[in-house]
């Protein structure tokens, strides 16, 4: 329910030998000493504080940090369809509390557009809302909820070329989640609400489309236990359960309102925060209510590896298996898709940062002949001019073959500066 890779390896190994008498150095603590200094009347040594508990803050620090940003970016697109300019406004702020045992994070960001055509507009608008408490030791509780707006452009490299005005699509969301440790098993419990809520679509060859079929109800929820196998390995396995409700039956007149169930076991790794990675196969099924419906039963491969060697180069690479509500203007009962993703950066000096990223994708719609495969590659640069402002450009290659509308390539250039506080 519910998108090159390169492989970085380095290791480094170092030695000290200190052998014989040597004089005493300024450098070195004496920890014998401090313990008698410990011990001096009028001295009280601080109470210890239980790992994963941070600071309170000083008497009259503002409980919220505030951070916020302002990006301004030129695109111009040349692809199948046509050529495109687009430019690009995008505030955000993000307000953050980290208190003794809870821990608070808001995030908004928004995207103004102005198309080539002179057309203005907001495409999209995100509200990210995170807690996070430690209730003691051993017990996590977090919870979250989520709004947001989006609406593509028609001029969108690889949206349907029929469509002339696409939909807008209003989501929103909560959920919840409790890991808790039992000596050497991790034990995780979480579930989520989401809303989905789409406008109607404007196509040059059937008019205007009503989406309100696609209006739908999302609930999940997930039970992951895990066996600390070593303390770098970690073998777990986890139980999803979810279900559909959508608003109304679309033309067709078969509601496709559905219970999807999922069983996965993997492995997962944590190598001192160098290198993790987690890998998980499974198999998950999507039965609807409606018997003239066909269920669908897909092999489910989730796979993802982080791998950081030192603070100048970082490597992140996933792969995943959705099934999914095929979302607006589509036909079909079911979304299924694998997807791939690659990226890496590398900071080159306290300037200059590089950035490369690839990705691949393949998805069907049940009960539909529409196929689709997509590939793409994207390079970019960001250069510091100060403390607070930044320039960045960026390159993409975009394919996508669909079984409907054809084939598209595009390929996009980017220049834009960012000022943070």
């Amino acid at each position: 329910m519910a998108r090159t890779i390169r492989t970085v390896l380095g290791a480094m190994l170092a030695g000290t030998a200190l052998a014989g008498a040597v004089l005493a150095d300024p450098l070195v603590i004496d920890e014998s000493a401090l313990a008698n200094e410990r011990l001096t009347p009028g001295l009280y040594p601080a109470a210890p504080v239980p790992d994963g508990f941070a600071v309170p803050p000083e008497p009259g620090h503002p409980p919220f940090e505030i951070d916020w940003s302002v990006g301004l970016k030129g695109s111009y697109t040349t692809a199948t369809t046509g050529q495109s300019f687009v430019t690009r406004l995008t505030p955000g702020v993000t307000a953050t509390h980290q208190g003794v045992r809870t821990d608070i994070t808001l995030d908004g960001t928004a995207e103004l557009v102005r198309d080539d055509d002179g057309t203005l507009g907001a495409t999209a608008l995100d509200l990210d809302l995170r807690t996070t408490t430690r209730l003691d030791r051993d017990t996590t509780l977090g919870a979250s909820a989520q709004l947001g707006l989006a609406r593509d452009l028609s001029s969108t490299p690889g949206l349907n070329p029929l469509i002339i005005t696409p939909p807008l699509e209003v989501t929103g969301g909560m959920g919840a989640e409790i890991e808790r440790r039992f000596g050497h098993f991790n034990l995780g419990l979480s579930g989520d609400l989401k809303r989905s809520i789409y406008g109607p679509t404007t196509r040059s060859d059937t008019g205007v489309t009503d989406n309100s079929s696609q209006n739908v109800w999302e609930a999940d929820a997930a039970l992951r236990l895990g066996f600390q196998a070593t303390p770098i390995i970690e073998v777990f396995g986890e139980a999803s359960l979810g279900r559909d409700w959508f608003d109304t039956a679309p033309a067709s007149g078969v509601q496709t309102d559905a219970t999807s169930r999922s069983l996965r076991a993997g492995l997962a790794g944590n190598w001192s925060g160098l290198l993790t990675a987690s890998a998980s196969v499974g198999v998950g099924q999507h039965d609807f209510d409606n018997a003239a419906l066909s269920d669908i039963t897909t092999q489910l491969y989730d796979a993802s590896v982080s791998f950081a060697p030192d603070p100048t180069v970082n490597l992140k690479a996933s792969l995943a298996t959705t099934v999914a509500p095929t979302g607006a203007d589509t036909n079909g009962t079911a979304r299924v898709s694998h997807t791939a993703t690659a990226e890496i950066d590398y900071t080159v000096n306290a300037w200059l940062r590089l950035r490369a990223s690839a990705e691949w994708g393949r998805s069907w719609i049940e009960a539909s002949t529409e196929t689709e495969k997509r590939h793409g590659l994207g390079m970019g640069a960001d250069y510091k001019l100060g403390p607070h402002t930044a320039v960045s450009a960026d390159y993409g290659y975009a394919h996508r073959d669909n079984s409907l509308s054809g084939v598209l390539d595009s390929h996009t250039v980017s220049l834009g500066v960012t000022i943070r506080r």
